[in-house]
C-alpha cells in the first residue's frame, strides 16, 4: 500500500500546537476591504483556534497524518 501523505494545502495553513488544538489565519484581508467594518477586520486578524475534539479539528486531521 503506498505511504500516506499530508494534504500541500492544508501544511502550508494550519498548525497543530502542543496541546491539539488546531490555528490558521483567516481569509479575507488582502483586498476590497473598504466596507468592511473596522470591528470585522479586527476580528479577522485573529487566528483561528479550535479544541482538539471538534468535528472539524478531526477531518482535519485526516488531511494532516505525519503532524
Amino acid at each position: 500500500m503506498p505511504k500516506m501523505k499530508n494534504h500541500a494545502g492544508a501544511k502550508k495553513r494550519i498548525k497543530i500546537t502542543k496541546n491539539g488544538k488546531i490555528k490558521w489565519k483567516r481569509v479575507g484581508l488582502k483586498h476590497l476591504l473598504t466596507p468592511m467594518s473596522a470591528k470585522k477586520g479586527r476580528a479577522l486578524k485573529k487566528a483561528k483556534v479550535i479544541g482538539p475534539e471538534t468535528t472539524t479539528a478531526k477531518l482535519i486531521k485526516t488531511y494532516l497524518p505525519y503532524k
